[in-house]
C-alpha cells in the first residue's frame, strides 16, 4: 500500500470536474428523484456484519424501488464466501477468497461497495475503493491507529473531489430519535453542554479458539475481535458509537484524553477488560467515557449529557420546550436508513454525503483513550492529528494489511499493555 500524500489531492482536483459530470449524468436518470438504473453492489467481508449490511442495503434498495445485482463478494476465508453466496443466491463465479480478494471487488463493475472486514483492514480497502471510483459504505471503526485514521480522512477528501459518497456505520446518526435529540440540543433545549457520561458496559461478544492447523494469520483473523492489532480493542471497536455521539452532540472534537484500564478476566487475545477515560473537550467540558467487557456485571449502553439548562438521558431531552420539525425516515430502522441515504446521495437525489472525517474522528477519540490507558500518559488531540514530534503520531499497529497479503504475519503477544512501562506498545 502506498502512503497517501498531498500529491494525491492534486490528482484528485484534476479529475474532479470529470467525476462530478459523471455523477450528475447518473443523477439525471431518475424517477421520483432516484435513478432507475439497476444498482450493482459488491461486498468486502462476508462475516456476520458484512452479510447483515448487505441485507440491509438490499432492504434499502427495496424501499427506494430500485433493482439490485450483487456482482462480487470477497473474504479472507472460503467458508465465509460460501455463506454469502448461499444466503444471497449468488453465482459462485462472483465469490472470491483470500487476503487479496478485495481487489476482485474493486475491479468489478460494482457502483457501490460495502466494507465490513476487521477494522485493521479498512483504510487499505477504502483506498482501493476510492481509487476505483466506488461509492462506499464503511463499517465503524475505520482504523486501529492514528496513521490509519488520518489516512481515512485524506481518502475522504479524495472521494469528495471525485464526486463519491462515503457513508459510515455509525447508525445513531440515522436514527430518528437521535436526530430529534440533536435538533433540540441545537435549538437550545438544554443550553450549553457542560459534561456527561457515555458507556458501553457489557461482556465479550465472542471468542474464537485456535485450531491445531491454523496459521498465525488465520487464527488472529478468525479471533480478530480480541486482538488490539485487528480490532483496536473494544473501546475502539464497540465504544466508538458513544464517542461519535459525544462529538456530534457537542459539536467539536476533544482536546485531550486521560485514561486507565486493566485486564483480569479475558480468556484470549491481548485486550483490556475495561477502560475509564476523562475526555476534555475544552471550555471546562469533560465527558466520562467508560466501557467494560466482563460477564455477570451491570450492563449499560448509552449516553447522557448535562447542560446549563437541562439534560439528556439517552435520546430523552429534559429542558426548555423548543420546536423542532418531526423527523420521519423512509427506511425506519437506522441500519437500513444509512443505506437509503447512501443510495440517495450517490444517485444525486439526497444530501451529498461524505462521512469519512466524522467517523475517523470518532475512531481517533477511541484510539486516544486506548493509548492513554495503555501507556498511562496524557494524550492530546494534536498528538494524534498534527504533532509529528509526539510518539503517538506515527503509531502503526502490526501486522498490517500488507503483511496478510504477503504472508509475513507475525503473531502478536497475547499479553496486555503495562501502563507506565510500554509507551511504544506494539508500535511499528
Amino acid at each position: 500500500m502506498n502512503n497517501f500524500s498531498r500529491r494525491d489531492f492534486v490528482k484528485a482536483a484534476a479529475v474532479s470536474a470529470a467525476a462530478v459530470s459523471t455523477f450528475n449524468i447518473l443523477g439525471a436518470q431518475t424517477v421520483n428523484g432516484i435513478g432507475t438504473q439497476k444498482i450493482k453492489v459488491g461486498l468486502i467481508g462476508c462475516g456476520g456484519r458484512g452479510s447483515g449490511a448487505l441485507g440491509q442495503f438490499l432492504q434499502a434498495s427495496k424501499v427506494l424501488g430500485i433493482e439490485v445485482e450483487i456482482v462480487a463478494v470477497a473474504d479472507a476465508f472460503q467458508d465465509r464466501v460460501n455463506g454469502a453466496l448461499n444466503k444471497f443466491k449468488i453465482d459462485t463465479s462472483k465469490g472470491h477468497a483470500g487476503y487479496e480478494a478485495y481487489r476482485k471487488v474493486t475491479e468489478s463493475d460494482a457502483e457501490f461497495v460495502i466494507m465490513a472486514t476487521p477494522p485493521n483492514f479498512r483504510p487499505q480497502h477504502l483506498e482501493a475503493c476510492v481509487e476505483a471510483g466506488k461509492h462506499c459504505f464503511i463499517e465503524k471503526p475505520v482504523a486501529v491507529d492514528p496513521v490509519g485514521a488520518r489516512k481515512v480522512i485524506a481518502l475522504g477528501e479524495l472521494a469528495k473531489a471525485k464526486g463519491l459518497t462515503i457513508v459510515a456505520g455509525t447508525q445513531r446518526r440515522y436514527d430518528a430519535k437521535y436526530q430529534t435529540a440533536k435538533a433540540k440540543i441545537d435549538a437550545g433545549a438544554i443550553g450549553e453542554i457542560v459534561g456527561g457520561v457515555i458507556s458501553w458496559n457489557g461482556q465479550v461478544p465472542w471468542i474464537s479458539s485456535r485450531k491445531p492447523d491454523q496459521s498465525d494469520a488465520h487464527y488472529i483473523t478468525r479471533n480478530w475481535l480480541n486482538f488490539t492489532e485487528l480490532s483496536g480493542d473494544h473501546i475502539v471497536e464497540q465504544h466508538v458509537h458513544q464517542l461519535d455521539v459525544a462529538n456530534w452532540f457537542i459539536g467539536r472534537t476533544p482536546v485531550s484524553f486521560t485514561g486507565m484500564g486493566g485486564r483480569a478476566r479475558r480468556e484470549t487475545g491481548n485486550q483490556f477488560d475495561f477502560f475509564s477515560v476523562d475526555i476534555d473537550y475544552g471550555n471546562g467540558v469533560h465527558i466520562n467515557s467508560q466501557c467494560r467487557q466482563i460477564a455477570d456485571c451491570y450492563n449499560r449502553v448509552g449516553e447522557s449529557f448535562r447542560g446549563t439548562e437541562g439534560q439528556t438521558i439517552g435520546t430523552k431531552v429534559q429542558g426548555k420546550d423548543v420546536s423542532v420539525p418531526t423527523i420521519t425516515l423512509e427506511g425506519g430502522a437506522s441500519m437500513i436508513q444509512e443505506h437509503v441515504e447512501l443510495i440517495k446521495s450517490a444517485r444525486g437525489a439526497g444530501t451529498p454525503l461524505n462521512c469519512a472525517q466524522a467517523v475517523a474522528e470518532a475512531t481517533l477519540c477511541a484510539i486516544g483513550g486506548r493509548i492513554s490507558a495503555y501507556t498511562g500518559q496524557l494524550v492530546r488531540w494534536v498528538d494524534l492529528v498534527s504533532n509529528q514530534k509526539s510518539p503517538f503520531y506515527a503509531m502503526q499497529l502490526t501486522p498490517s494489511p500488507i503483511d496478510f497479503e504477503r504472508g509475513t504475519v507475525v503473531m502478536p503477544a497475547e499479553v496486555p499493555a503495562i501502563p507506565g512501562k510500554e509507551i511504544k506498545f506494539r508500535n511499528r
